[in-house]
Parts: structure tokens; sequence; C-alpha cells
């Protein structure tokens, strides 16, 4: 959602709750400036976020010493 300046400081709480479950652009003379979003954490996206970055072959021994250099 895009507001402008003026726009937030006439509802700043309104845009408060807003933000809480879904982004907010601030924008100044028209073009962005902030962006308001919610401090609580998606935990399904960061979970998505997640999966598939680790291969499903990997061994974490080999991983533990490819770190700390075992013999």
């Amino acid at each position: 959602m895009l507001i402008s300046v003026s726009e937030l400081k006439l509802n700043i709480g309104k845009y408060l709750d807003l933000a809480e479950i879904q982004d907010i652009y601030i924008t100044k003379y028209g073009q962005p400036v902030a962006k308001i979003i919610s401090t609580k954490v998606d935990k399904v996206a960061e979970m998505k976020s997640v999966f598939g970055a680790i291969p499903p072959d990997a061994d974490l021994d080999e991983a533990k010493c490819g770190r700390l250099l075992c013999e």
C-alpha cells in the first residue's frame, strides 16, 4: 500500500494496525521514502525460504569437518 507522509500523519493508528497484515510504503512528493512492516515473523514464509537451501543428500558430519578441517 502506498500512502503519503501527510496521510500517515493524519491516520498513524490506522496504518500501524494495517502494517500488521501488509507492508505500508510512505511517499514524499510521489516517491517512496520509507516502509512500515510488521515485527511479527511469518514463520511459514521463513521456513519456505530455508527449504531447498540444504541439499537432500547433505551429510552433517561431512559439513562439520569441512568447516573444522577434520582429518
